[in-house]
């Protein structure tokens, strides 16, 4: 996939109705119908008005920027919906018992999941983040003195506490950071950079009960080295695929040393290994370091895992899924790189291969010029 300009394969996206992509022929059992939203919109005409109208004047109030990790399988998505549950609804319910009154909360990045065309039999899964930010206004007032302003609380102070009632709930979110922020700082429009990863787990073995909702299951085996882009894309800053140790299953000193593993990255395959020239070969090898052979009874078989890595300061709607959707399939060889230039040139996301699952992706991070 070296030199394609794989961006316009979602240069459509934002115009096509959500029922077109449910027309296309089915991956995978596992492929919900739900549509993910991860249009992070960077510098456009609505920034200036909508930053203006979030931007609190009042000297008694302090701006905190919160970043959160989740799992988004019950979630529907990041923002706030009428009648379902969200992340942003999660952290104001948490923060209003904290403060002891309502606060509004902005996110850097939407990760929505939309319940339109859902199937009864499909699970809600959602959008997970590493690290989401977003960022809060909180006037301390007494709770002893209604009507007396104490001084802002810490942000130490903000992350146990609103730990607190988060983990009373439901527990799949996290504050895992707080910084107090200038009055103007907006955790969307402030953003310079984000970052998207996107799992794969190849292997005919079911999928463990660790896994589940959290990769994309694709039984084939996959090709490395003809799913990797080898230069950016137009505006994304790096998109890479690379294969990790299938997590959560930790790795014994012999595995370390029989694949190869880094010091510093002890996660990651080292690129300085010889590849076999038979990729199916190759495959069939990597499996037999990580599947338990010869460990001895009630060791699970493993998948490869593989992660596409996206960054960017901002994605088109549905950019990182529809990317993966193709690369998967330029790894199981049912896409060649001509078919590839073939849905380019179209420039419709209806050409495209079926979107990839929500439950693969992963907000990384999301970078700012912090004051």
């Amino acid at each position: 996939m070296s030199d394609i300009n794989a961006t316009s394969i979602c240069e459509s996206a934002r115009s096509d109705s959500p029922k077109h992509l449910l027309n296309r022929r089915s991956e995978s059992p596992q492929r919900p119908s739900k549509i993910a939203r991860t249009d992070d919109l960077s510098d456009g005409e609505q920034q200036d008005s909508v930053a203006s109208k979030t931007m609190t004047q009042n000297p008694r109030v302090q701006r905190y920027l919160v970043a959160v990790e989740y799992i988004g399988t019950r979630f529907s998505g990041s923002q706030q919906q009428l009648n379902c549950r969200t992340v942003v609804g999660a952290l104001q319910e948490a923060f209003h018992k904290f403060i002891g009154q309502p606060v509004s909360i902005f996110c850097s990045s939407r990760t929505v999941v939309t319940m339109n065309f859902m199937l009864p039999h499909e699970k809600d899964a959602g959008v997970h983040a590493l690290s989401n930010v977003c960022h809060v206004d909180v006037e301390r007032i007494s709770k002893r003195k209604p009507g007396e302003v104490l001084p802002p609380h810490e942000p130490a102070v903000v992350r146990r506490a609103v730990n607190h009632f988060l983990q009373k709930n439901e527990g799949d979110v996290m504050v895992i950071d707080v910084r107090c922020v200038p009055p103007d700082f907006h955790a969307r429009y402030k953003a310079r950079e984000r970052t998207y990863f996107y799992r794969l787990l190849s292997g005919p073995e079911p999928l463990s009960s660790f896994e589940k909702d959290r990769a994309w299951h694709v039984p084939e085996d996959l090709d490395l080295l003809a799913m990797q882009a080898k230069s950016p894309i137009r505006t994304l800053d790096e998109l890479c695929v690379s294969e990790v140790l299938p997590t959560p299953y930790f790795p014994s000193i012999t595995e370390r040393v029989q694949n190869n593993f880094t010091e510093e990255n002890p996660l990651a395959c080292s690129n300085n290994a010889e590849v076999p020239d038979s990729p199916s070969t190759a495959n069939h090898d990597r499996l037999d370091g990580f599947n338990g052979a010869g460990l001895g009874f009630g060791v699970r078989r493993r998948h490869r895992c593989f992660v596409v890595t996206a960054r960017a300061r901002s994605f088109l709607y549905h950019q990182v899924r529809l990317l993966v959707g193709v690369i998967k399939c330029v790894g199981t060889g049912d896409l060649t790189v001509s078919d590839v230039e073939r849905i380019l040139n179209a420039k419709t996301v209806t050409a495209a291969s079926p979107m990839a699952p929500a439950c693969g992706l992963y907000l990384g991070n999301v970078n700012y010029d912090l004051p």
